[in-house]
């Protein structure tokens, strides 16, 4: 594989200015310098600014011609991807007054790397009638190339690094595929049309397409239809076997366990594309693979470790020999802190819902992400870690901190009425709320069941700036230090009442992510912020964030968030408690393997009457932390919380 024009990105020798200075030079050709008192050193310098510009045309050479020397260094620089040679005067010796031999480095710049292609080569000078001419003219820039051999490049591509998992347990890595396609050489050219339809069709890709593309290549193409990993799609690959021309050539590419496995998260190695290599500086020639998506991408300086260079002289039959060789050097591993089987899990509990959906797990002790899945309704985006979604009742956390920060304990009184009006809007308890519990009710029974204006009669209690403090306290609105892509929410302050008051329940301008959600959940199993972590090697050194979405009306607080303490956690964790055992959250009242905390919510979106929901649950039992959301759904009772039963009671197992 050639290396495309300009791919070194470093150029130590300027050829450009070697071309134009050599022009002047070539002016007074080798006659310049005689014997009588004038050196060689001129004579051989002129020889080699030649050289170095591709252009001998006005060098004198005896045995050939200027104008084929130019078209040899032309050829040879073609077969090196369009490089220049840098050749440079070592020394001159003078066996006599009529000969001198001039002994030239010649340096090919042939990749990013600091080590070129250098080797020396000695020009036999005779001086006649006065004028200096090249003996030895004909093959002099390449002497290492026997009659009929080519000059070729290749390039090596270097093994890539995988993506580990929780203890250090391949996640990506080497697995075996098979291309599939057309071998042009393996049936005939009439024959040649009917087979790549009758393979595409039997793939499932589009016949008439991929003709065309079997029709334009070589006489000698393999072309790919399809790429399947090995031991899958055993019916597409017997219908295509049975046509004649078809092959399946065996290959490994960096998977993940399972086509869906974490896909939005890690991301894909593929095909770079012409946008790429154009943007490259030579990095990526047409063919390369690299990460294109997720944490591939992100990390592909450090996974794609550094291509090698081959220079080979290519016999017209035969083996080619090896000249010279960078090697390659592989990439290095990035770890991470998914758990296979809880990701695995986490996927297969959301793979019926239709709508965008995700399920996040953190452990609370170390901060570390142990799943981040995505249903297939979120269509490949990552919805576990950069969805920005109103969070409605499970914020009621955060807000239950900021009361708490008051003074208030989960036994204060707190009025949850029917309804509540704030500087003219009006806002109520969700449809079917329990006449039970209305009235004058513990904060804990306001947070069981939910009493909407139960918290926003606090809003003038706990400002927005409190509110904001207290959800960071919680890890929402904290910088992201996950080492990827991440959300980690929005709490914004200088908001009007009615948006304050909406604040108060998740609503208005309150956006979280899942991961954000599951963040909160952690924080108060561990009475302390939860930093959440997904990258485990160095992730400070390529951190990537999101930002919420900007608001002509609000901006977001830079109120530092505020330790908890001890009693706050311990308030927290009664209150969330009393949401399984005081009846709102019977699907988790019975998981086996302990205790579970948690908080239920359903926020209304859209202009629909009435309103669309997301369904939320944020909940922890031990040391494992979850939120589920479901784009559109039921209460988080009736629609996320038995995803989160489902999880807790298969990993008790």
């Amino acid at each position: 594989m050639l290396l495309p024009p300009g791919s070194a990105r470093r150029r130590r020798h300027p050829v450009r200015a070697v071309a134009v200075v050599v022009a002047g030079l070539l002016a007074g050709t080798l006659s310049a310098c005689t014997y009588t008192g004038d050196p060689v050193q001129p004579v051989a310098d002129r020889l080699a600014a030649a050289l170095s510009a591709r252009n001998a045309d006005q060098i004198p050479f005896t045995g050939t011609t200027g104008a084929a020397v130019t078209q040899q260094l032309a050829a040879r620089s073609e077969q090196l991807g369009g490089i220049a040679p840098a050749v440079t005067v070592d020394r001159v010796d003078r066996p006599d007054g009529a000969a001198a031999n001039v002994a030239l480095t010649v340096r090919w710049d042939i990749d990013a790397t600091d080590r070129d292609w250098t080797y020396t080569v000695t020009a036999q000078l005779a001086r006649k009638d006065g004028q200096w001419s090249v003996t030895n003219g004909d093959g002099l820039i390449d002497p290492s190339l026997n009659p009929g051999e080519r000059l070729a490049l290749r390039r090596v591509a270097p093994e890539r690094g995988d993506i580990l998992g929780a203890g250090d347990t391949p996640i990506v890595t080497a697995r075996p595929v098979v291309h599939l396609g057309v071998d042009k050489t393996k049936v005939p050219a009439a024959e040649q049309d009917r087979a790549a339809r009758a393979v595409a069709s039997a793939v499932g890709i589009d016949p008439a397409a991929y003709a065309a593309a079997v029709k334009a290549a070589g006489t000698q193409a393999f072309v790919e239809a399809i790429t399947y990993r090995d031991g899958t799609h055993a019916a597409e690959r017997r219908a295509a076997a049975a046509v004649t021309g078809a092959v399946e050539v065996p290959d490994q590419l960096p998977l993940a366990p399972s086509a869906t496995f974490a896909r939005a998260v890690l991301g894909s190695v593929g095909p770079v594309t012409a946008e790429m290599v154009a943007d490259s500086g030579g990095r990526y020639r047409a063919g390369d693979t690299a990460g294109l998506s997720g944490l591939q991408a992100q990390y592909e300086d450090r996974l794609a470790g550094t291509p090698g260079t081959r220079v080979l002289a290519v016999p017209a039959q035969g083996e080619p020999r090896t000249l010279f060789e960078n090697q390659a050097q592989a990439g290095t591993d990035v770890r991470t802190s998914l758990d296979p089987r809880v990701q695995t899990l986490a996927e297969r509990l959301l793979a019926d819902q239709k709508p965008a959906s995700a399920l996040v797990a953190v452990r609370p002790s170390t901060g570390e992400i142990v799943a981040a899945a995505n249903g297939p309704g979120s269509n490949g985006y990552n919805t576990a870690l950069l969805g920005q979604y109103a969070p409605g009742s499970i914020f009621k956390v955060a807000t239950s901190l900021g009361v708490l920060r008051t003074g208030a304990t989960p036994a204060t009184t707190v009025p949850c009425t029917p309804s509540i009006t704030v500087d003219g809007r009006t806002f109520k308890n969700f449809p079917g709320y329990p006449a039970s519990a209305l009235g004058d009710v513990p904060l804990r029974t306001a947070i069981t069941f939910s009493c909407n204006t139960a918290f926003i009669a606090q809003y003038d209690r706990v400002d927005d700036a409190g509110l904001t403090s207290a959800a960071g306290s919680l890890g929402v609105g904290r910088p992201n230090e996950t080492g990827a892509a991440a959300f980690l929410g929005s709490v914004p302050t200088g908001v009007s009442a009615t948006n304050h008051a909406a604040s108060m329940i998740g609503q208005g301008k309150v956006l979280v992510s899942p991961l954000a959600a599951a963040t909160m959940a952690a924080s108060v199993a561990r009475g302390s912020t939860v930093t959440p972590r997904l990258v485990t090697s160095d992730p400070a050194a390529t951190t990537a964030s999101a930002s919420a979405p900007a608001s002509p009306s609000a901006t977001a607080s830079s109120v530092p968030a505020v330790p908890l303490t001890g009693a706050e956690a311990a308030g927290l964790r009664t209150l969330m408690r009393s949401v399984v055992t005081g009846g709102g959250v019977d699907p988790l009242k019975d998981v086996p393997g302990g205790s579970v905390y948690a908080k239920t919510g359903t926020a209304e979106y859209g202009t629909a009457d009435p309103p669309q929901t997301h369904s939320w649950i944020i909940a922890y039992q031990g040391d494992l932390a979850v939120a589920v959301f479901v784009e559109e759904g039921d209460h988080g009772a009736i629609t996320s919380a038995p995803i989160a039963a489902r999880l807790f009671t298969e990993l008790a197992k």
